[in-house]
């Protein structure tokens, strides 16, 4: 997500849903206490974004998951507790230091043995993969550098097969993707990737615009029909 917009009852509301909704849970209260202590942005899912893909994941019945940009591992903690004992998470970080931190967050909530961690950018770290391995993946949550996300939707459709999920995050950027003579390459990126979305016929998509104490923004999800 990106840095909070402060809206009152946005966040009143979101403290509300999270105390009602989500039972207090120590090792993702750590996760995100180990990242403000590192540094790392305060830009990680909401513990009420965090459940939905957790809980997209389940209905989905994911046993292999792709992550693309993990910052301190908390959305990654959310989604590798949705697989079963025998399934497999992957997730791409840029930045070593906060892969580190991550990978300490993971180990914390005993999840180490789902997940992986690649360092490097993600667009090299997606190719490596893909010739060692394109085995395709049930559910895609995309959460990196905006500018890169039509590389990274292409990317996704290389490794999707029919009924694979890909989630994007951050793509209503406060409104601003309606704005078609922005220059800021966070809106011409996303908004080149929901013309790919819109144009390909491998895929049918929607978006929601979201707000809360992540401020105002929102995720595209698209479901892959057909190989």
């Amino acid at each position: 997500m990106r840095e909070p917009t402060d809206n009152p009852i946005w966040t009143e509301v979101d403290n509300y849903l999270t105390e009602t909704l989500i039972p207090a849970d120590p090792i993702l209260e750590a996760a995100l206490a180990a990242n403000a202590a590192a540094g790392l942005p305060s830009i990680d899912v909401s513990p009420t974004q965090g459940k939905w893909l957790h809980l997209l994941a389940k209905i989905k019945g994911a046993t292999r998951i792709l992550e693309i940009g993990t910052l301190g591992g908390y959305s990654t903690i959310w989604l590798a507790r949705a697989l079963p004992p025998e399934g497999r998470l992957i997730t791409l970080e840029f930045n070593p230091r906060h892969a580190a931190v991550a990978e300490q967050n993971i180990a914390r909530a005993g999840l180490s043995h789902l997940v992986e961690i690649r360092i490097g950018a993600a667009a090299d770290s997606l190719a490596q993969l893909h010739t060692a391995d394109p085995t395709p993946f049930d559910l895609i949550f995309i959460d990196a550098d905006k500018p890169n996300n039509p590389i990274y939707l292409e990317w996704a459709l290389k490794f999707s097969r029919k009924g694979t999920l890909i989630v994007i995050d951050n793509v209503i950027r406060d409104g601003k993707i309606a704005d078609p003579t922005s220059t800021e390459p966070a809106i011409t990126g996303t908004r080149t990737m929901f013309e790919m979305l819109a144009a390909n016929p491998r895929l049918q998509g929607t978006a929601l615009q979201t707000v809360g104490s992540k401020g105002y923004d929102g995720f595209a999800i698209a479901l892959v029909t057909s190989d």
